[in-house]
This record gives C-alpha cells, sequence and structure tokens, in this order.
C-alpha cells in the first residue's frame, strides 16, 4: 500500500510541472481568442509590475494575471517597464505586451509644424496640443547651440525649426523635439545648397532670411521663385525690399498686431521695416518650408522688382514702375467691388 502511494505521489509530481508548463505556455505566449481592436494603454511614471498587470487585465488586454508576472519573472526582470503611452492591436500575447513595453515602444503622436509659423507660433501651436509647455519651449528655442555651425549669429532657432510632419510621444521634452526639428533643417540645407549659397554670394542666414520673406509673401509653388527673383533683383540693385511682412511680424511680436497693416505702421522705426531699410532684415520672420528655401537659392530668371496681390492668392509681376502701378489700380478696384 505505502508503495503503491509513492509511486501515485511520484506520477502527480512529474504530472503537475508538466501541467503548469503547459498552461503557462499556452496563457503566455498564444494570443486570446478575441475580436480585433485597438486598445490605448497608459504606463504611468513609477508603476509596479502587479498594478500594470491588474490594468492590463481590467482593461481585457490579457486574460490572466499570473501568467504575465511569471512570464515577466522569468524573461524580463532584469528590465524595467517603461511609462508611456501604447497602442495595442489585440489580440496580442501577453509576451508580445510584455516586450513592447520593456522596450518602450510608445505610442507616437503625428505632428505637423506648418510652413511660416514663427517660434512663439509653434510654441502655442504644441502647447495647445499638450506636448510641452509654451514657456518652455520658448526658453529651450532661444538656444542657439544646435544651429551654431551654420549661423554663428543666431539669436534664437527662429527660422530653423523646420515645418514638417513629425511623430513624437506625449511627454516628451521641448529640448528633444527642437533638437529634432532643428536636425532636419540641417539634412534638408544640405551641402549642396550650402554651396549654392556660396555660389550666389550669401551664407546661410541671409538664405534662411530671404527665404521666410518669401514664405510669407506667398504660398503659391509657381510663385516663390518669381518672389524670390524680385527680392534678389532688389538687393543687387540696393532698392528697399518693401515687404509687409516683416513689419508684421514685429507687430506681432510686440502684440500691436490689428488684423492689417495701416500706413502708419510703414513708418515702424525698426530695423526689420524693409520699408525703411535697405536689405535684408536682421533675422528670419518665420520657419520656411523646403520650396521657399530652394526659391530663394534658385529664383527665377526674370527681371521683376514689382509685385501686387491679384486678391485670389495669386499676384502680379512687374518690371517697371509704371507697369506695376496700373496693376495696383487694377486690382485695388477688384478687391473694392
Amino acid at each position: 500500500m505505502l508503495l503503491k502511494t509513492i509511486k501515485i505521489v511520484l506520477v502527480v509530481a512529474a504530472v503537475i510541472p508538466l501541467f503548469l508548463s503547459a498552461w503557462f505556455s499556452f496563457e503566455f505566449y498564444f494570443a486570446p481568442k478575441t475580436s480585433p481592436k485597438e486598445i490605448f494603454f497608459v504606463v504611468d511614471k513609477g508603476q509596479g509590475v502587479h498594478d500594470i498587470a491588474q490594468n492590463l487585465k481590467e482593461k481585457r488586454v490579457i486574460k490572466n494575471k499570473q501568467s504575465f508576472l511569471l512570464g515577466y519573472k522569468i524573461y524580463y526582470s532584469s528590465k524595467s517597464l517603461k511609462a508611456g503611452e501604447y497602442m495595442f492591436n489585440l489580440p496580442m500575447s501577453p509576451k508580445d505586451i510584455l516586450k513592447i513595453i520593456t522596450d518602450g515602444k510608445v505610442y507616437l503622436h503625428s505632428l505637423t509644424i506648418h510652413e511660416g509659423l514663427t517660434r512663439k507660433e509653434i510654441a502655442r501651436h504644441l502647447a495647445s496640443l499638450h506636448f510641452t509647455d509654451e514657456e518652455e519651449f520658448l526658453a529651450a528655442s532661444s538656444k542657439t547651440d544646435t544651429i551654431s555651425s551654420l549661423d554663428k549669429e543666431a539669436l534664437s532657432l527662429e527660422g530653423y525649426l523646420f515645418p514638417e510632419t513629425y511623430h513624437f510621444p506625449k511627454g516628451i521634452s521641448a529640448k528633444k523635439i527642437i533638437s529634432t526639428l532643428v536636425s532636419q533643417f540641417k539634412e534638408v540645407f544640405s551641402e549642396e545648397w550650402q554651396k549654392r549659397a556660396r555660389e550666389i554670394k550669401m551664407t546661410p542666414r541671409e538664405v534662411v532670411i530671404l527665404a521666410s520673406l518669401i514664405e510669407k509673401e506667398t504660398s503659391l509653388s509657381e510663385e516663390k521663385e518669381l518672389v524670390s527673383a524680385v527680392f534678389h533683383n532688389r538687393l543687387r540693385i540696393r532698392m528697399k525690399l518693401d515687404c509687409d511682412p516683416t513689419i508684421i511680424y514685429v507687430l506681432k511680436e510686440e502684440g500691436s498686431f490689428k488684423g492689417r497693416l495701416l500706413k502708419k505702421d510703414l513708418r515702424l522705426n525698426s530695423p526689420y521695416n524693409t520699408y525703411r531699410n535697405r536689405g535684408l532684415p536682421p533675422g528670419p520672420i518665420c520657419s520656411p518650408g523646403r520650396e521657399s528655401l530652394e526659391a530663394a537659392l534658385y529664383p527665377a530668371q526674370e527681371k521683376y522688382l514689382y509685385f501686387v496681390s491679384k486678391k485670389d492668392g495669386s499676384h502680379h509681376f512687374s518690371i517697371s514702375f509704371k507697369e506695376h502701378q496700373n496693376a495696383v489700380r487694377k486690382y485695388r478696384k477688384i478687391g473694392n467691388k
């Protein structure tokens, strides 16, 4: 009888580990049978594995808390579970979920920086989307070490926060966002473009300033090289640029822009007032996009010195002042109808 009992105990002792192993393998390595869906899940800073497992179970991301915890202890205990936002495409196995969280493969939010924004406007945009604090961004973008290799005269990163669509996790620092935007600018402003700037006897900074004016003057791709030609021609003969957006930039910075430019604004005492001062303004007035930068480097081979809005988003370009005056009268009448 004793021998029979011992045999039963030994069989049970042998079967139980096999059963537990099979149970663990099934629970940990295989995704449960559920309908396909996306689940957004947040791991808070300092949150422990037990709380995370409980939250995953409550949200029905995992079916079994014990297999998740055991799997973590066996395979991932040397790694921390990274805080952040995650998107799980269910069904998924607990093993795949653990790997995502320990690798920190957080969900990346799409963020578009539009052409023609100032750094203050970018800061407000980021704050409105809860990416970063507005003041923190402005403070970080006032430091110019990231662009000093191209522009030693920069007083801020105005003009160098490259317009593009990016993907960032929430909670990312302003410094990291800025580093990414400036790195993208450097990639776009290639060695070839730097060489071209030297050919036309301009520094990268001057190209960016000119591109920012082009960006604010027209949104039409087909006009950018023409606007660039006008500004290049005026600079060559030392004719004032008479660029409205440079004055608007100052008024916006001061918080005194009323939505349209008034005659008295043209007398504004500022180095950015291109109606009073020859040459380029002292700095960029926005972050220009790729097309405007390219247009600044490669202006159209035209003799235009003037352009005026046609009130439909496009412009009329003129060589002579007389032709320009006629165009101004024509399109002013159209605008007043």
